[in-house]
């Protein structure tokens, strides 16, 4: 199946690089492009693509407001984003999860995990650069929850908080079911199981959860 990507940067050269490293790759097309956040979301609604690769600094609407309107809180049909930017600042990593976004990645990833993260958000799973997965670990980890702790629905059974913590530090179904010993499907289950308790809508929300709430300790 082709993952169908929409590229939203203000800047002329870097959405023609980042279109072109996609459509390198056979199962990846880019089906279109935005100079700022108020087309990208114009865009992404009327095409309706797998994924919207979005930069954070856009004029007008910037990419932590596009994310808001494409896949935050109360949006009734979410897309898929990830947010791509050269500015590796904690507020704008924090924004963009809290707006919505399945991924986060710095500009200088490289083609690879550019593609890694299509892939993932794709599939509902969720990759971020893996300095930043750490630094928010040991932030949330060191801050806690702000205010009380928001607790599950149902507790957690012991599986569930083994897969709890492989999603919060970045792994996929098929690493998870690597590490646990567990079929994806298994995986699946105990994935989805984890949203309905925590009131999460995607990975990225199971994830800081877990951060906030000090169930996952390891950088």
């Amino acid at each position: 199946m082709t993952v169908r990507v929409l590229v939203a940067d203000d800047q002329e050269i870097v959405r023609t690089g980042l279109t072109m490293l996609l459509n390198a790759h056979p199962d990846i097309t880019v089906v279109g492009e935005a100079a700022n956040g108020q087309r990208a979301v114009e865009l992404a609604r009327e095409l309706r693509p797998d994924v919207c690769l979005l930069d954070i600094r856009m004029p007008g609407v910037d990419g932590i407001e596009a994310t808001r309107l494409l896949a935050g809180p109360g949006v009734a049909d979410p897309l898929a984003v990830v947010v791509i930017t050269t500015f590796d600042l904690d507020e704008l990593v924090y924004a963009a999860l809290r707006a919505g976004a399945r991924g986060f990645l710095l500009k200088e990833a490289g083609a690879a995990m550019l593609a890694q993260a299509v892939h993932a958000a794709a599939a509902g799973d969720a990759l971020i650069a893996p300095s930043i997965t750490a630094r928010l670990l040991r932030t949330f980890a060191a801050a806690g929850p702000a205010g009380a702790p928001r607790q599950p629905v149902d507790p957690l059974t012991d599986r569930e908080e083994e897969v709890l913590a492989t999603v919060a530090v970045g792994r996929t179904n098929s690493e998870i079911a690597d590490e646990l010993h567990i079929s994806l499907s298994t995986v699946k289950t105990h994935v989805a199981s984890l949203m309905a308790k925590l009131g999460a809508r995607n990975r990225v929300e199971i994830a800081m959860w877990a951060y906030e709430h000090r169930r996952v300790t390891r950088p």
